[in-house]
């Protein structure tokens, strides 16, 4: 029995190596590495004319156009845009233009691709006013700055708190607590002097 293996085996291994050395796997082997060249190439050719290699469009600088004058120059150099929120306003840009691009100017980008833009708002956002009556005046300052108020003017009348805020006035208005107004506006303080 195991004569019969042995010389089983040896028939199966000079088969296997006659086949190594046959014209037929040499053909076979060859036509394998030539359809391998010919589909690497046609994917090349393939990719390259549906992704645009090497074809690249600078992006120009949209900065301060309005939103259809950057529509206008998106379309004519052949990119697509998304306009993102504005959280704050820019008193330097004009209301609705763009403060802010993605990727920025000057990029070499592919045609079709998407510019992602900030637009200014129109006005500063609005802001509650706290409430800071009964407070000290460098207590009510820094909780008017922490929410973008600006003291612009302290205006002291006789009563014996000195210092004490006594009301808030904006464009010589009284303001109550939780009114809204622009960030940034500057308000007025009406303090005590100490005097009864």
């Amino acid at each position: 029995m195991g004569f019969i293996y042995l010389r089983y085996n040896s028939i199966v291994m000079r088969n296997f190596f006659n086949f190594l050395k046959s014209k037929s796997l040499v053909i076979q082997l060859g036509l394998a590495f030539l359809t391998t060249i010919v589909l690497v190439f046609g994917v090349l050719q393939w990719l390259k004319s549906t992704t645009n290699h090497g074809e690249f469009v600078e992006v120009p600088d949209f900065s301060k156009m309005t939103v259809s004058q950057m529509k206008h120059e998106v379309d004519k150099v052949g990119l697509r845009f998304h306009i993102l929120d504005s959280a704050n306003y820019n008193p330097n840009y004009p209301r609705f233009s763009i403060i802010e691009q993605n990727p920025p100017a000057g990029n070499k980008v592919k045609k079709n691709r998407k510019i992602y833009f900030t637009v200014n708002p129109s006005d500063y956002k609005k802001v509650s006013v706290p409430y800071v009556v009964q407070k000290t005046k460098r207590n009510a300052t820094s909780m008017l700055r922490a929410v973008g108020l600006d003291v612009q003017k302290v205006t002291y009348v006789d009563n014996i708190g000195k210092d004490m805020v006594l009301g808030v006035k904006y464009m010589g208005k009284d303001i109550k607590p939780g009114k809204k107004l622009p960030k940034t506006s500057k308000v007025e303080l009406i303090c005590g002097n100490g005097n009864r």
